[in-house]
Parts: C-alpha cells; sequence; structure tokens
C-alpha cells in the first residue's frame, strides 16, 4: 500500500507553487496524497517568515497533524525553516527540518517514516542558495502560479527574504515558456506570474549576474503561449515596471490589466530608513501611467504600518497619500521586528497598539478604495473566470481587472469565461452581473 502525503502552506504565492512541485515528485516516487486534514504518513508543512504570526501559526500546524495521526512524520520546509532550522526542529513531533537548497529533495531525506526522538536539521548556509528550481502549481483548476525568479538583492532594512532565499536568479525563458504550455494542456484558464523580485527577472539566468532577458522580454513571450486565456503579474516593484511593460500589457489580449504595486510607505523619510529602491514620487508616476493607457485597471497596493520612526505625522502623510492616490486595495501589514534585519535596532519604535491602531485605519481605507473601484466598474462589460468552490450556495469569479463577482451555484460554470455586465454591488461587498454572452468554455 502506498504510503500517504499531505501539505499545508505558508505564506506567499511563491511558496505555494513550490509546495506544488514538491508534492510532485511525491506522486512520482508513489506516495499518494491527500488532504491535510486528512490522516497521512508524512506531513509536509511548507513555512513563512515574513510575519510573526506565521511564525506562531507553524506551532499550531504541528499540533493538528499530532491529533489525526500522532505516528505521523513532520517535515517542515521553506523561509522560517532556513532562517531558524533548530528552533523548528525544537517543536514537538517535528522530524525533521529543509532549508533552502534541500527542500526540492526532500524524499531522499526520508528512511522509514519513524518518528525521531528530535528534530533532524539539514540547512545550508544561504550563500549556497545561488542554483534556481523552476515550479508552478496545479491546486486551483481556473489558475496556476507560475515561478519565474527566486531571491533577492535588494537589501530592505525589514525584510529577511534574502537571508531566506538567497541571491536574485531567474528560470530560463525557454523553461519558462515550457512551464507555460504544460500548464495550458491542463485546461487552466490563467497564469499568475511568480517570484521574490519578478521585476528582476533575467538576472542569474544562466548562473551569472548578467540579465540575459528582461522582464519586458518574459512578457512578451509568455504573450505568445497558445492556451492561455489570461496572464497575471503578481507584485512587482514600482521601479522595476517599465511603461515599455505597462503598454504591452495595455494592447495585450492574454495580459490583464492588474497590477499589485508595493509601496510600504507614503512618507519619503520612512522610504529611505526602509532603504526602498524609489521615492514617493515615482510611484505615482506609476499609477499615473497605469491609468493613462487602462482607466479600468486595478492597482493593489502593500503598505506597512509602525515602522520604527514613524511618527504620527509620518503616518498621516502615509494615509492621506494613499487616500489621494487612484488605487483599488490595500494589503496592509503591520511591522514586527525580525531577527537580524537593520530595522530590529532602530530607535523610535512604535508601541504594538498604535500599530494595531494604523493598520485598523488602513483597512478601512482599503475597504473604501475597493468600493469604489467597484463602483466605478458598475454598467461596464468584463469577462468573469469563474472559480470552483461552492461558497454557500454561490459560485464566484474575477473579472480580469479583479472586480470579485458572485452568482447562485452552477457547477456548469466552473473554468469557464463570460461576458458580463456588472449591475450592482451586493451587501457583502460583492459585485452582481447579468451575462451578455459566453465567450469560451
Amino acid at each position: 500500500m502506498s504510503k500517504k502525503v499531505a501539505f499545508y502552506t505558508l505564506g506567499c504565492k511563491l511558496n505555494f507553487s513550490e509546495t506544488s512541485t514538491i508534492a510532485r515528485n511525491f506522486s512520482s516516487e508513489g506516495f499518494e496524497r491527500v488532504d491535510f486534514k486528512d490522516k497521512a504518513d508524512i506531513y509536509v508543512i511548507n513555512t513563512c517568515s515574513v510575519t510573526e504570526n506565521a511564525d506562531k501559526r507553524f506551532k499550531s500546524i504541528v499540533k493538528q497533524t499530532q491529533k489525526v495521526n500522532p505516528e505521523a512524520f513532520v517535515a517542515a520546509v521553506g523561509c522560517y525553516a532556513q532562517l531558524k532550522p533548530q528552533e523548528l526542529a525544537d517543536v514537538e513531533g517535528v522530524d525533521l527540518v529543509l532549508g533552502a537548497t534541500e527542500k526540492f529533495n526532500i524524499t531522499s531525506y526520508l528512511n522509514d517514516l519513524t518518528k525521531n526522538d528530535m528534530g533532524e536539521v539539514h540547512s545550508c548556509e544561504i550563500q549556497d542558495a545561488d542554483f534556481y528550481v523552476g515550479s508552478y502549481s496545479f491546486g486551483d483548476r481556473t489558475r496556476a502560479f507560475l515561478k519565474v525568479q527566486d531571491g533577492c538583492d535588494y537589501k530592505c532594512t525589514y525584510c529577511t527574504i534574502p537571508l531566506a532565499r538567497g541571491i536574485s536568479r531567474s528560470d530560463t525563458l525557454d523553461n519558462v515558456i515550457q512551464n507555460a504550455k504544460a500548464i495550458s494542456e491542463k485546461n487552466i484558464k490563467e497564469i499568475v506570474l511568480t517570484g521574490v523580485n519578478i521585476g528582476d527577472y533575467g538576472k542569474g539566468e544562466f548562473g551569472n549576474k548578467k540579465h540575459k532577458h528582461t522582464f519586458y522580454e518574459l512578457v512578451k513571450a509568455l504573450d505568445q503561449v497558445d492556451g492561455i486565456e489570461r496572464l497575471r503579474i503578481s507584485s512587482i516593484e514600482p521601479n522595476l515596471l517599465k511603461n515599455e511593460t505597462i503598454e504591452f500589457v495595455s494592447e495585450s489580449d492574454s495580459f490583464v490589466p492588474h497590477f499589485h504595486i508595493p509601496l510600504q510607505s507614503g512618507s519619503n523619510d520612512i522610504l529611505k530608513l526602509m532603504r526602498r529602491r524609489y521615492m514617493k514620487e515615482l510611484y505615482v508616476d506609476r499609477v499615473s501611467k497605469i491609468k493613462e493607457t487602462m482607466p479600468h485597471a486595478c492597482i493593489g497596493v502593500d503598505v506597512i504600518v509602525g515602522f520604527p520612526g514613524e511618527t504620527d505625522d509620518l503616518f498621516l502623510e502615509t494615509y492621506n497619500f494613499l487616500n489621494e492616490l487612484d488605487v483599488s486595495y490595500l494589503h496592509v501589514f503591520t511591522y514586527s521586528e525580525r531577527d537580524n534585519t537593520v530595522a530590529a535596532s532602530l530607535d523610535n519604535v512604535v508601541p504594538k497598539n498604535k500599530r494595531a491602531k494604523r493598520s485598523k485605519m488602513l483597512r478601512g481605507l482599503s475597504a473604501k478604495k475597493r468600493r469604489s473601484f467597484y463602483e466605478h466598474q458598475l454598467g461596464s462589460t468584463r469577462t468573469v473566470l469563474f472559480e470552483g468552490e461552492n461558497k454557500e450556495g454561490y459560485i464566484h469569479g474575477f473579472t480580469e481587472n479583479y472586480v470579485k463577482v458572485k452568482s447562485p451555484w452552477n457547477p456548469e460554470l466552473v473554468n469557464t469565461l463570460h461576458d458580463v455586465e456588472l449591475t450592482k454591488i451586493d451587501e457583502d461587498g460583492l459585485v452582481r452581473f447579468d451575462f451578455v454572452n459566453e465567450i469560451t468554455q
């Protein structure tokens, strides 16, 4: 009888793409994949260490596995496993911890799956994480996450990702295209490009520091892949989002008008303390360029509140900056101190109750921004890709410009694209619509 394996992923789209690749490796060696809540012989937890909360969740997830099967073998991989391997190994129930270079070879570290008295650690020095492993996810019938880049050469003072994932390096253009074709053959309608710093694509493509290709060249090449209805750019740094890319997306049939652009602060003083590679004026320029070429485009923003040195006045500068900016929603992160970062040693620490208050204010602003964006879309005709989950009798989907819609559950709609007219905003903030015509199955 084949051994059963289950996976749990914390964190970003990149982690999801890598979990999916690791899972395929298990399948090729005869393991049967089961749901994480089911009884398995081995549980693999792909960890994140961007926030303090992700660290805490790890322990509760391990406890969950032990309740389902106390004899199960538990392995931890991912960013937290690279940064603090011994801390994870010391968690009761953990048997194996693998760092950045070892995680894709996890099956070679498994013997008879007998639980260890102590967690076993195999973790590299992060400078050894200088090679590239391609990944993509098949977990969702309607969309796939395609990894094109890994690591980061930026030195933002709050961030541990370079310590967890190493230097910036890229997949070869040929391999990205082959992976995109493999995804298209699975009847997946949308690909989301992912990485740590995807705008830096091309660096380290063949093991050297130079750029063999640019992000713009990647976008143009992917646009030529047959069978992919939609291509979506995930998070891209404002200084790496060039006019040529924006203009190309505006004319593309497959790339959608949706950008997620990290800001982190609307104060130049704080941006300097963070060692970001732009000032807020550049951010305004990027938003203006997108809206000039694609007035209906959706723009998401990452912002951090409570960074050391963020006074009440500087926070209000960020709040007012965002309030006046033509963006669609915010992802708000409350600053948390991370070991081995410059920011952890900065003065003028913001009290946690102030951080929480500021976070609440920006989340409220985000809701207002999203509502305003949705209102501006009413009366327009958009294309919706319907998803596969029945949520309390409704099916949900997203337009090309990331308006979330809902309709009474109909399984025939799953993984299909339809033209709709957006008609009204529901009481729960989602958009209702009328069908215009079917464009593809």
